[in-house]
C-alpha cells in the first residue's frame, strides 16, 4: 500500500486525507498545530461556502489604487511600506491577473468549476464526519445602500452570471422582512440560495481530521522541513521529529507552503493576505442569513461562539505583528450595520483574531505535481476560497496521487506563471 504524507491539517489537508484514504492510500497527516486550532486559517475565516466567490481580488483599473493601499494602513486592502519592496513581484502579477475583463473571465470560469458544488460536497463530508449540523443551508446575502451601489460592481456580477451563478434581487421591503435588525441605510440585497455556511469551521476541521484517523490515518504533530528525494523519487518527508518514509506527499500547508515547494523544485508564488475577525459573544441581535455589506467588505455570520465579522486584506508577510486596529474597524462596521448591538460594546465581549490567507497572484490555487519531483503534489494557495473549495481541491489532488490528469486541473497548474 502506497504511503502519502499530507502536510497541513487545515480544511484542504483534512479533506485531501479523506480522499486519499478512499483511494486506498496509507495516510499520515503532518502539522505542528492542533487540527482546527486558533493558529489555523481554517479556524477564523468568514465561514462562507460560496459558489459565487469566482471573482479574483484584482479587477481592471485596480493599479490606480496602489498609492492609496500604501498610504492608508487601515483601508480594506493595505500594504505595509516596510514590506512593499519584497511583495512587488507578487503585486505586479496580482495586478496583471486582473488587467483585462478577459483575464478575470478566465479566472471566474476556473473558480466556478472548483466551487459550484462546494456546499453539497461539504454537507457530504460533514455527514461522514458526524458533524452535519455544522453546515447550514440558509443561503448568503450581499447588502447595499441601493441598487445603484450594486450596479457599481457591474463587471463582477456580469461575470458571475456568465459562468452560471444564480441569485435573486431583494427590494427594500423584502430585505426588511428578511433582516429586520439590519440598519435602515441598506435598501437593496442580493440573495444566493446556492450558498451555505459553516457555523464552527474550527470544530469542523477537527472532526474531519478525527474522521480520517478513525479510517486509519495517522496524525503526527510536527513541522515539515523538506524532502529526501533520490533519483527523482520521493523517499521521505523531513520533519522536526525526524524522517517519515513516504511514497507520495501533498503540500497543503497554506501560507507556509512556499519553502516546502522550493524543496521539491517548484517555485510557488504565494503570499499571505492577512485577514482579521472580530467576534462578539452573546449578541443582542444577529442576522438570520449570513451577510456581506458593500461598505464593510466583510462576512457577518452567527457562529457557535458569537457574532463574527471577518475580512480585511493586509499585505505584510506572515511574521509581522498584528495591527489590531483592523479588527476594531470590522467591529465598528458591525455595530453600525446592526444598530441593535450596543454602541459601547464592552471589550471583554469582543474576541479578535488574525490569520493568513495563502494567496496566489491570480486568485487560483496551485494543484498538481511539483517540477522537481512528481511524487510531491501541491494543493495550496487558495486565498479567499480555501474553505469553500477544499473538498473539490482534495479530489483533484487525490487524482494526481493516482497519476491521473483530472479534467479542469490545467487552470491550477503550479507552473502557469513559468
Amino acid at each position: 500500500m502506497s504511503h502519502v504524507v499530507i502536510i497541513g491539517a487545515g480544511i484542504v489537508g483534512a479533506a485531501t486525507a479523506i480522499e486519499a484514504l478512499k483511494r486506498g492510500f496509507q495516510v499520515t497527516i503532518l502539522d505542528p498545530g492542533t487540527p482546527g486550532g486558533e493558529q489555523a486559517a481554517s479556524y477564523g475565516n468568514g465561514c462562507w461556502l460560496n459558489p459565487l466567490s469566482v471573482i479574483p481580488p484584482a479587477l481592471p483599473g485596480l493599479w490606480k489604487k496602489v498609492p492609496k493601499f500604501l498610504m492608508d494602513p487601515l483601508g480594506p486592502l493595505a500594504i505595509r511600506w516596510s514590506y512593499f519592496p519584497k511583495v512587488m513581484p507578487w503585486l505586479a502579477r496580482y495586478l496583471w491577473a486582473g488587467w483585462t475583463e478577459d483575464k478575470v473571465r478566465g479566472t471566474a470560469r476556473a473558480l466556478r468549476g472548483l466551487l459550484q458544488d462546494g456546499p453539497a460536497r461539504h454537507l457530504a463530508l460533514a455527514r461522514e464526519a458526524g458533524v452535519e449540523h455544522l453546515i447550514e443551508r440558509k443561503g448568503l446575502m450581499y447588502v447595499y445602500a441601493d441598487r445603484a451601489q450594486f450596479q457599481s460592481e457591474g463587471l463582477a456580477w456580469k461575470l458571475r452570471g456568465e459562468v452560471g451563478c444564480t441569485w435573486r434581487e431583494l427590494g427594500e421591503d423584502e430585505l426588511r422582512q428578511r433582516e429586520p435588525e439590519l440598519a435602515r441605510r441598506y435598501t437593496f440585497g442580493i440573495l444566493t440560495e446556492e450558498g451555505a455556511s459553516c457555523s464552527d469551521p474550527g470544530a469542523y476541521v477537527a472532526a474531519v481530521v478525527a474522521h480520517a484517523q478513525a479510517l486509519g490515518a495517522r496524525f503526527v504533530q510536527a513541522g515539515a522541513t523538506g524532502f529526501r528525494i533520490e533519483g527523482g523519487r520521493l523517499k521521505a518527508v523531513l520533519t522536526t521529529q525526524g524522517e517519515i518514509a513516504a511514497d507520495k506527499a501533498i503540500i497543503a500547508a497554506g501560507a507556509r507552503s512556499k519553502a516546502l515547494a522550493t524543496a521539491a523544485g517548484e517555485t510557488l508564488r504565494i503570499e499571505s493576505e492577512r485577514g482579521y475577525h472580530a467576534e462578539i459573544s452573546t449578541p443582542e441581535v444577529e442576522p438570520r442569513t449570513p451577510m456581506m455589506p458593500f461598505d464593510g467588505k466583510m462576512s457577518v455570520i452567527r457562529t457557535k461562539n458569537g457574532l463574527r465579522c471577518a475580512g480585511q486584506v493586509e499585505i505584510a508577510g506572515v511574521d509581522a505583528e498584528p495591527n489590531w486596529k483592523r479588527a476594531e474597524i470590522l467591529r465598528d462596521h458591525l455595530l453600525r450595520m446592526l444598530p441593535g448591538l450596543p454602541a459601547d460594546m464592552p471589550a471583554e465581549r469582543v474576541k479578535v483574531w488574525l490569520g493568513h490567507r495563502p494567496s496566489m497572484p491570480d486568485g487560483l490555487p496551485c494543484i498538481g505535481p511539483a517540477k522537481g519531483c512528481a511524487d510531491v503534489i501541491l494543493n495550496a494557495g487558495h486565498g479567499h476560497v480555501g474553505l469553500a473549495g477544499g473538498p473539490a481541491s482534495a479530489a483533484l489532488a487525490a487524482a494526481f496521487l493516482l497519476g491521473e490528469n483530472p479534467p479542469g486541473a490545467a487552470a491550477f497548474s503550479p507552473r502557469r506563471f513559468d
